[in-house]
């Protein structure tokens, strides 16, 4: 047997593979989770790791990028949008029954801002919804993002611009908020973050 291995399987993709999953499978599970629930989460990073394995020589340097692409394309082939956005509404009910159990215990402003963002993330369109959790959530930089949902950094900025704004304005015409609304603290609507 020679040195170079076709394909996957000799000792150094096999050291790769081991290395990046280490390193990004929890960011893909998270993500995974942020898209169709803890319920299908598992499966849809075994499909993306899967997929990894098979096409290691084409993985690029930095992964995660690629993988939460791979696992983008997972979750558009294996489920409509509509069963999607069913699992992350009843993940996000699930935050917020513990969100207002938070709040009957202390009434803490944070709390309250935490929970009106939530509520204005699920009515947001899910291409809105995505784009955030890729940048506020994944930590993914605008180019990383872009990169995940197949478009230019550019056209990525101008989507995040619109959906931060749109996000800032459904927060603030949250059912249940304060009648003198601060603007909201929360990590996701950062301009700093771009």
């Amino acid at each position: 047997m020679t040195d170079e291995a076709e394909g996957p399987g000799d000792s150094r993709d096999a050291g790769r593979f081991t290395a990046v999953y280490d390193a990004c499978r929890q960011r893909v599970w998270a993500y995974a989770v942020s898209r169709v629930g803890r319920q299908a989460a598992d499966e849809v990073v075994s499909e993306t790791f899967t997929v990894a394995w098979r096409r290691i020589g084409d993985m690029p340097d930095p992964a995660l990028p690629w993988l939460l692409g791979v696992a983008r394309n997972v979750l558009r082939e294996r489920y409509r949008e509509e069963a999607r956005r069913a699992s992350f509404a009843a993940e996000l009910r699930g935050w917020e029954a513990g969100l207002e159990r938070s709040a009957e215990r202390d009434i803490a402003e944070g709390v309250a801002e935490r929970l009106a963002v939530l509520r204005a993330m699920a009515a947001l369109p899910e291409a809105d919804r995505e784009i955030l959790i890729l940048v506020a959530w994944q930590g993914l930089s605008p180019r990383e993002a872009a990169k995940v949902v197949g478009c230019t950094a550019a056209t990525l900025r101008v989507r995040l611009h619109r959906a931060r704004k749109r996000l800032v304005r459904a927060v603030e015409d949250s059912p249940g908020r304060a009648a003198a609304p601060a603007r909201p603290r929360a990590g996701i609507v950062s301009e700093e973050m771009s």
